[in-house]
């Protein structure tokens, strides 16, 4: 029988501390834990943990602080990052500072074993360290499962120019992520080139990515530097390079094998240190398979793969998107920032939104418009959006048959002004709809009217509701 891991916890969370030590004893491991990096610094002088859990925002030093000081004392030692600050940054912050894992609060306790188990495996392996600052990429939100697994494939790679492919629906945000691989590798201060290569013409493209020479073609009346040698030292995007023609893609496979390539018309062959980021929103290996793409291409950028999800598969998500977005058109617009009820909310959430987060930041825009009051309701929601065009017709309905209303006691020539003879009976059909919906509690209902709860008493008592 093998000896015991032994699992050391840091965390000033007594109840985390409470679940990782009982889950890991569960699960035949021996556990120690500390309250503050300062003390588990001082029990690392006499004793050594297989794998040690540590929490980032802490009291004292925090675990970006114990992380650095990890480094240089116990380099072998894996560390579990836990946090509830799940972006990001605090992703590439952790995996920067030599941590062997990122889990975001809240986690399952099952994959907490499960990563102590494929820490302790790796005990001995070289964590790089780093502990440059990250730069921010705030159009990066999400707290679902399927970001986090972006966000952790990010700060795996931070210190790496590898090829990745970036796989995922059209407006899934591509191309913010290869921005983030490139601001976190050591290119970040070279050129990040981006190109859609599906929205140039096929026969413009090829000088488009290599440049040209003065006269290689009618209408080259000057040479014409390419996107390869723009991003020389740092990172060239290529979106869509699904649809690149046979031929392109002939030519830069052997750009990415030899790192050298012509410009058209050229006769000097030019050499460039570029890390190629490519996207797609195709099956590449059903076009390879289908004869469609070149399959040692797709082997030579395939190195690295992150999916992007769709909005549908992280409805979690929307409510920050939607929030964020909504702040961001209000500056754009030079308009208040609006905010949203859980109503309309609730619509958006249950949206599949086939235009995925580029939709949303539409929408956010389009609503910041269209919405006449400070808040978006269900009612302002379009029907394109999800929105509710019975909820729609029934405002309609009711605002019309107040129109008739009135029109009849002006008719009449009553001597009661309108607003006096309309209101009791308004406010005393919002006050049953209330408190219905409150279950009687009047503290709720006053809420959901706009109310302090001895105006919504005083109101009861005057229109005889008691």
């Amino acid at each position: 029988m093998g000896k015991k891991l032994c699992v050391w916890i840091v965390d000033d969370d007594q109840s985390v501390r409470w679940v990782l030590e009982k889950a890991l004893r569960q699960a035949d491991m021996d556990t120690r834990s500390f309250e503050r990096g300062e003390l588990l610094l001082e029990a690392l002088a006499s004793d050594e943990p297989d794998v040690l859990i540590t929490d980032v925002r802490m009291p004292g030093m925090d675990g970006l602080a114990l992380l650095d000081r990890l480094s240089r004392q116990s380099p072998d030692l894996p560390v579990i990052v836990v946090t509830a600050h799940s972006d990001l940054e605090s992703a590439v912050a952790a995996y920067q500072g030599g941590a062997f894992e990122y889990l975001p609060k809240p986690f399952d306790v099952d994959e907490a074993v499960g990563l102590v188990h494929k820490a302790a495996r790796h005990r001995g392996h070289d964590l790089a360290v780093d502990t440059a600052p990250a730069s921010n990429i705030p159009s990066l939100i999400g707290q679902a499962p399927a970001m986090q697994e972006v966000f952790r494939s990010i700060g795996r790679l931070a210190q790496s120019s590898m090829t990745v492919l970036i796989t995922g629906e059209s407006g899934t945000g591509k191309e913010l992520v290869a921005k983030a691989l490139h601001q976190h590798s050591p290119r970040a201060n070279k050129p990040f080139v981006a190109l859609n290569t599906s929205a140039i013409a096929a026969e413009l493209l090829e000088s488009e990515l290599f440049g040209h020479e003065r006269g290689a073609f009618t209408g080259a009346e000057s040479r014409r530097i390419g996107r390869f040698e723009q991003a020389d030292g740092g990172t060239l995007f290529l979106d869509e390079i699904g649809d690149m023609s046979p031929a392109l893609q002939t030519r830069l496979l052997r750009v990415l094998a030899e790192s050298e390539f012509y410009r058209v018309g050229g006769q000097a062959s030019i050499t460039v240190d570029v890390r190629v980021i490519a996207a797609t929103n195709q099956d590449l290996a059903k076009a390879v398979v289908e004869g469609r793409f070149r399959e040692d291409l797709y082997h030579r950028l395939n190195v690295m793969r992150i999916n992007t999800p769709p909005l549908r598969d992280r409805r979690e998500d929307i409510p920050v998107l939607f929030n964020h977005y909504l702040a961001d058109a209000g500056k754009e617009l030079r308009a208040p920032a609006k905010t949203i009820n859980s109503d309309a909310m609730d619509l958006l959430q249950s949206f599949d939104w086939p235009g995925n987060v580029r939709q949303l930041v539409n929408a956010t825009r389009r609503l910041t418009v269209t919405a006449p009051g400070g808040v978006i309701t269900a009612l302002d929601v379009p029907e394109d959006l999800g929105g509710n065009t019975d909820a729609r017709g029934a405002q309609e309905e009711w605002t019309q048959s107040l129109a008739c209303w009135a029109e009849k006691e002006l008719v009449h020539d009553e001597q009661v002004p309108l607003v006096d003879a309309a209101l009791p009976a308004f406010e005393k059909t919002l006050i049953r709809i209330a408190l219905n919906k409150a279950k009687g509690h009047r503290q709720e209902a006053a809420r959901l009217l706009g109310w302090g709860r001895n105006t919504l008493t005083r109101k009861i008592k005057s229109l005889h509701l008691d």
